[in-house]
């Protein structure tokens, strides 16, 4: 998976697609997910690299970055490759 190039991200978390007129917010949290995106770094990558930084059951962690990665597929933000 990897970023739809179109896309563009601020350093506070604010995202605008161009191709719909779509813009979102993302916390803290999310943009440290679109972050390791946009690095090239895998879902597992992410998952280890969540968990190392946060204290959370990694089970409740794999359902929301799920639900996250579902979100920004849904809107265009995230292509398969």
């Amino acid at each position: 998976m990897k970023l739809n190039q179109s896309i563009a991200i601020s350093e506070n978390g604010f995202i605008f697609n161009p191709a719909t007129g779509d813009s979102f917010t993302l916390n803290n949290t999310g943009m440290q997910v679109v972050s390791l995106l946009k690095s090239g770094k895998t879902i597992d990558d992410i998952k280890e690299t969540l968990t190392a930084e946060y204290d959370v059951d990694t089970m409740i962690l794999e359902r929301y970055l799920q639900d996250f990665i579902s979100d920004l597929k849904r809107n265009n933000l995230l292509l398969e490759e």
